[in-house]
């Protein structure tokens, strides 16, 4: 199968920055799609950003992120500047793959990076 592995969360003030960093690894032929999504304990999860053949990012973002992908690495990153408080949140990479040419494409999910802005 396939594991998604998340890094670089942590503590930061309040308009501070974090970098996100998810590897993929395993039984993988290509990765369509990389993309970061949150969630706040009680609330849905919530698209941060993707990049497929295009980027798209949340509402919620406003200039302050930017998605990015070293497909040498299998390796997706979120940069993350002017944090708010309202940006804490477990942060989830989600990638979809398929793992042998022209084979099904799968979802897959790492196990999330906490992200903790303070005041």
């Amino acid at each position: 199968q396939v594991q998604l592995v998340e890094s670089g969360g942590g503590l930061v003030q309040a308009g501070g920055s974090l970098r996100l960093s998810c590897t993929a690894s395993g039984l993988i032929f290509s990765i369509k799609t990389m993309a970061w999504y949150r969630q706040i304990p009680g609330r849905q999860r919530e698209l941060v950003a993707a990049s497929d053949g295009t980027i798209n990012y949340g509402d919620f973002v406003k200039g302050r992120f930017t998605i990015s992908r070293d497909d040498t690495k299998n390796t997706v990153f979120l940069q993350m500047n002017s944090l708010k408080p309202e940006d804490a949140a477990v942060y989830y990479c989600n990638a979809v793959i398929n793992s042998r040419p022209a084979g099904p494409l799968v979802a897959y999910w790492g196990r999330g990076t906490q992200v903790t802005v303070s005041s």
